[in-house]
């Protein structure tokens, strides 16, 4: 009985607190920081996150590894975080849901299976963004659909040069700090079935150097928004030297912000 009654006792205290036999007690729920990842000051919300995937069944470029660790470098200034893979499994329905942001980089040849492609389809028609970088136009030439996300696939290239890059549109995230046109070394792609939808950012002048094979428009890196999701490609990131260059790490960060809809 004196149990019963300190029972009752403490019930009645604690209906006054949260209600007695309440199943759920309200309570003030922060995120919690994982270690190395940042939250937003203004907003206090974890970061976007990215996928970055290098999977080759092609040429292997050396600078995968440098362009890794430049998009790495830049989430941690501008508050995304990366994650990088060369496991195609991880293209599944519940895994790409965590990621704002799949990038291909420098990837080759044939890297998904049937059931890979149809959850990445997925993805963009739920909203997702992709976001491919020079080698990715070289990738899944037996999926017409991946070609219409990329905007193009690689044809060919001539010897690496110096090219004079002409910015057709000097507004968008990507090319807002360059001048009108920027020489810049690298390994220039020549593309074959270019999406005729797309927003081009920058093109190439033949003229400035040998072997280009698209004439008055070749376009070099460009977004459009496609089946749901939106999509960013350049053909520039053939080499380490690259990765260092300021305009060009710009340049992919506004290629990223474009992609994740930051203004």
């Amino acid at each position: 009985m004196r149990i019963f009654l300190h029972a009752f006792v403490l019930c009645v205290a604690l209906t006054f607190l949260v209600g007695c036999g309440a199943t759920k007690i309200d309570q003030d729920v922060s995120f919690k920081q994982e270690a190395g990842v940042a939250l937003d000051s203004r907003y206090k919300i974890p970061p976007a996150q990215l996928l970055v995937f290098t999977k080759t069944n092609g040429f292997r470029h050396k600078s995968i590894t440098k362009g890794v660790a430049t998009l790495r470098k830049l989430g941690l200034e501008n508050n995304f975080g990366v994650v990088h893979t060369e496991d195609s499994l991880q293209f599944n329905t519940e895994t790409l849901k965590r990621y704002q942001l799949v990038v291909f980089l420098n990837t080759t040849m044939d890297i998904l299976g049937d059931r890979q492609e149809a959850a990445f389809e997925d993805y963009i028609n739920n909203g997702g963004s992709y976001m491919g970088i020079h080698a990715a136009a070289d990738t899944e030439y037996e999926w017409p659909w991946y070609g219409k996300l990329a905007g193009a696939y690689f044809l060919s290239h001539p010897k690496q040069q110096e090219a004079r890059i002409e910015v057709v549109d000097g507004t968008h995230a990507s090319t807002k700090h360059l001048s009108d046109s920027w020489r810049h070394f690298d390994e220039w792609y020549n593309y074959k079935n270019i999406n005729p939808d797309l927003n081009i950012v920058m093109k190439l002048d033949e003229s400035s150097y040998e072997g280009g094979k698209n004439g008055d428009n070749h376009p070099i890196a460009w977004y459009h928004e496609f089946d749901g999701g939106r999509a960013f490609y350049t053909g520039l990131g053939h080499t380490d030297e690259a990765y260092d260059q300021p305009d060009f790490r710009q340049h992919l960060l506004g290629g990223i912000e474009y992609c994740l809809g930051r203004k």
